[in-house]
């Protein structure tokens, strides 16, 4: 396995996929990561409006979700790209470590990181993907980030608590409402969860469409808080 690796390192070298200079071990300088702005706000889940904790405006509809936490915008072009190349490009499943101190560094800059490190009344899982994208793919990012960041915080990692029993379209071209609609019923329990407080763990947050749907489910099946935490707000 180590030979494996090694030889895909020697014909596929790590580089700066922002700025391209060569790196071991990383894809991203230090130089191009300071320049992505990490949050030191929270907001609704339901819309744009920066609320304490994260949790929902007043008003806003019911939320599944108790908090949110957002690491940084999407918009910003080194997100976009690093975000693109960890979901398509091949061998950048690396990024997961990168990603994942984002998120990291979103709960120091917020001084929370005391919540969560070493919580064992957490737990931490993330949203599957169906079966068929699964195989197309290879890989589920969410799950691979959700690993990374639960060694960060050395907080249990959920395997297999929620899957996904509906094969939605992709939501990229839906409004709000028909996003909803979408995901609807496509999430039910795997493993019934052995946590009463769970992080969902996803790459990003536009609607919050699927993270509702997933936190739906879980509260449905006695978990009593579920906190999301994503790389990116869109």
């Amino acid at each position: 396995m180590q030979l494996i690796k090694q030889v895909l390192e020697y014909i596929f070298p790590y580089y700066c996929l922002i700025c391209k200079k060569d790196l071991e071990k990383e894809w991203i300088c230090d130089d191009c990561f300071s320049l992505i702005e990490i949050l030191e706000r929270q907001y609704c889940p339901h819309c744009n409006k920066v609320t304490i904790d994260g949790v929902k405006c007043k008003k806003s509809v019911k939320s599944y979700i108790n908090n949110l936490y957002c690491a940084t915008n999407y918009q910003n072009k080194i997100v976009k790209e690093l975000i693109h190349n960890f979901k398509y490009a091949p061998f950048c499943k690396e990024l997961s470590k990168t990603l994942a101190k984002l998120i990291y560094y979103h709960l120091l800059n917020l001084n929370k990181l005391n919540l969560f490190s070493n919580n064992k009344s957490l737990g931490i899982t993330y949203i599957p993907l169906h079966k068929r994208k699964l195989k197309l793919r290879g890989f589920n990012q969410s799950e691979l980030l959700a690993k990374e960041l639960a060694d960060l915080l050395k907080i249990d990692f959920l395997d297999h608590v929620i899957i996904k029993v509906k094969d939605t379209q992709s939501q990229t071209t839906l409004k709000k409402e028909e996003r909803k609609e979408n995901v609807k019923n496509s999430f039910k329990i795997d493993k019934k969860p052995i946590k009463k407080q769970i992080i969902i763990v996803d790459d990003v947050y536009t609607t919050g469409a699927t993270m509702q749907e997933a936190a739906k489910v879980l509260k449905e099946n006695g978990v009593k808080k579920v906190i999301a935490m994503v790389i990116a707000r869109e």
